[in-house]
């Protein structure tokens, strides 16, 4: 990963507690409305705990974590329609649902929903490494304090070790605990990412925290 950020952002505290002190107002989209509403019809349904796959891309993780836990309704979300449409997605996984829909927006939604959400995964997003793009970054995005209020347990996954030290940095800036930046390694990658990271000799790292109450 090539930065011109050394380390931990020297302002993200800073604007992880102004994140949390002002309400965050961006109006939803009509689309991520719809496909909210569409993918809180199939919750009710389910009436069971849910596993989110956030920026899910051709849902390959998505597929994978529904093998994973067949009890738990699967729900993968991308903002890019082109990503979602090369998905070879495998029909007899009747527990998955992926849907087109910003994350930004969903994750309002679904709070305020209160979903039953018992994980939630982030798998390598974009790391934004550029110092003056922090708050593009999900923990310094004014969404940051929606993404939390989602509960259950959340796992995020990057090959950016100051993307996870900052995260922890941030949910610790919450009072949130988490078991710490640690090195991972995939012994079945579960992303087209995760497989190009490991066999091109990157490092991965992963960070897990209980965002329950």
């Amino acid at each position: 990963m090539t930065s011109n950020q050394p380390g931990v952002h020297r302002d993200l505290v800073d604007i992880v507690k102004r994140h949390h002190d002002h309400e965050y107002r961006r109006p939803i989209a009509p689309h991520s409305q719809n496909a909210f509403a569409k993918l809180d019809r199939l919750v009710n349904v389910h009436g069971g705990p849910i596993v989110l796959d956030s920026g899910c891309g051709t849902s390959e993780s998505s597929q994978h974590l529904a093998r994973a836990y067949p009890q738990h309704l699967v729900i993968g979300i991308d903002k890019s329609s082109a990503r979602l449409a090369r998905s070879m997605q495998d029909r007899n996984l009747e527990n998955l649902c992926l849907s087109r829909a910003d994350c930004v927006d969903l994750w309002r939604l679904a709070a305020a929903r209160q979903w039953p959400i018992s994980h939630h995964f982030l798998l390598y997003p974009n790391p934004w490494p550029k110092a003056k793009h922090l708050q593009r970054r999900w923990h310094g995005h004014p969404v940051f304090g929606a993404l939390t209020a989602l509960g259950g347990i959340l796992e995020l996954r990057s090959n950016w070790k100051t993307y996870i030290a900052e995260f922890e940095l941030a949910l610790t800036t919450l009072g949130f605990a988490s078991d710490g930046l640690k090195e991972y390694f995939a012994c079945v990658p579960s992303s087209a990412f995760e497989r190009k990271y490991q066999a091109s000799g990157h490092d991965l790292y992963r960070l897990t925290a209980q965002l329950s109450i």
